[in-house]
Order: structure tokens, then sequence, then C-alpha cells
């Protein structure tokens, strides 16, 4: 059974056999540090083994799914410091948070769906589209903001935009850096269903119980073919060294800027 009191900045609420995993950190719009991302990785690592779960909705509390990831207190940043006298190997394995709280999702033995609101940025994109599913309410805004932060989209996010999306698209979006709406969303692929905000949790409990409520095993052995024809196509994956790519733009002036705690 996963223990919500070892995960402080997590909502998780339990209704029959849907797992609901709320961001929760709402006055600073659930950004993303070590803390929520390192419970993020082990609760939907949890749920492969808690077999009364048959599907988890990710949400976030307040008026945003997230902000993306926490400039105040950017993951990994106290380990990935030069000043924190972490070891060469423990830098490494910190700069990868992000990227093992996204493979915890993908890997996640259940359906997930990503129930979309307010802002979805950065960090905060990439944990929706390693879910399997997302309905966005039509007041999401969307956007990619790390190219004009002075870092590169880590945490395996642009294969899996390439993936979910399209090269062409994923190119745009990354580099650019444009915000856009819901129904750009839609158009793309980006996202399953666009709602009217106040229909957002009726739309997506009906996909959740609607899956949880389908043959157990028949659902698992397809999450297990997708993830399985997924990898066949990313052979030569490298987005183990996102991190090593993260560290290195994190030295630069435009990123020190951006996230002044990164060296400290």
């Amino acid at each position: 059974m996963i223990d919500p009191a070892a995960h402080p900045t997590l909502d998780l609420v339990r209704d029959a056999n849907i797992l609901r995993v709320w961001l929760n950190r709402p006055d600073s719009l659930n950004p993303l540090d070590t803390t929520t991302l390192e419970s993020l990785a082990q609760v939907f690592t949890a749920v492969n083994t808690d077999f009364a779960v048959r599907a988890v909705v990710l949400g976030g509390h307040g008026r945003a799914f997230s902000a993306g990831a926490d400039r105040k207190s950017p993951p990994g940043s106290r380990r990935m410091s030069v000043a924190s006298g972490a070891t060469e190997r423990e830098r490494r394995w910190a700069s990868q948070i992000g990227r093992r709280a996204c493979a915890a999702i993908i890997d996640c033995e259940v359906p997930t769906i990503a129930r979309l609101h307010g802002w979805v940025v950065g960090g905060g994109l990439a944990i929706a589209a390693a879910c399997d599913f997302r309905i966005a309410s039509t007041e999401t805004t969307f956007s990619i903001p790390e190219v004009d932060l002075g870092i590169p989209l880590a945490w395996g996010a642009t294969p899996r935009l390439i993936a979910e999306i399209g090269a062409a698209r994923a190119r745009e979006l990354i580099l650019l850096c444009d915000r856009f709406d819901a129904t750009d969303a839609y158009r793309m692929n980006l996202v399953h269903r666009v709602v009217e905000h106040a229909d957002l949790d009726g739309a997506v409990d009906d996909w959740a119980q609607r899956l949880a409520a389908k043959p157990e095993i028949a659902v698992h052995e397809v999450k297990t073919g997708f993830r399985a024809y997924a990898r066949v196509a990313t052979m030569g994956d490298v987005t183990e060294t996102d991190g090593d790519l993260m560290v290195a733009a994190s030295r630069l002036p435009a990123a020190r800027a951006a996230f002044p705690q990164m060296d400290t």
C-alpha cells in the first residue's frame, strides 16, 4: 500500500479502484522540486504492485496543473551544485530526477490520465506527456520555455513529444517556446479531449472509470505491448544524457540568471 504521509507535496486520494494523484503546492502553481519528483517516481512505481489500483489520474490542485520546474529550488540542485560536496556520481544521479519521474509514469502498469487545467509548463508538460491519456479544460495554457531560459528540454520529453505529436511539431514547440492553448494542443494530438472547465472532472472520471472497469489482464497486456513497441522505436535512446546536458547548461550565464539557486 502507498503511504500518503510519505509524500507531503502530493495529495493521494483513493476512489474505489482509481488512485488520484494531486500535485499539492497550489499557492505556487504546483512547481516540481526534488521532493515532488521523487514522490511521483515512488508512487507510480508502487502502483505496479498495488493490484487494487486499476487507473491513475494525475492532476494539480489550485489554479494550475503545474508551472514546471521549481525555479526557487530546482530539481536536484542541492546535490548538483559544486558547493554541495557531492560526488560526481551523486551529482549525475541527482541530475536525472525528472527523467526518473517521467519514466515511472510511462512504465506504470495501469492506465494513466493527466487532468490538465490552468498552466502546463515545461516539466509540467513533460510529466503530462508521460501519461497515457491527457484531458484538458478549455482554459489550459501550455508552453515549453526551456530554450528561452538557457537550458535544453530534458527529462526524456523530446523523444516523447516526437513520438506523440511528430518531429515537426515537437521542433516548433521546443525551439520557439511559444504559448499555445488547449485547442492547438488538441489539433496537434498532444491532448485527447478538450472540455469546458466545469466538465473537466466529469470527463476525466468517465474515462478513468471506463478504463478501470475493463478486463484487467487485457488492459495490462495492451499497455505492456505499447511500451515494447515504443522501445523498439527508440533503439539507441540517449535520454540518459539529459541530466548531463542540464548540468552543463546550468553553468552558463543565461541558465544561472533563470535558476540562481542551481549554483548554490
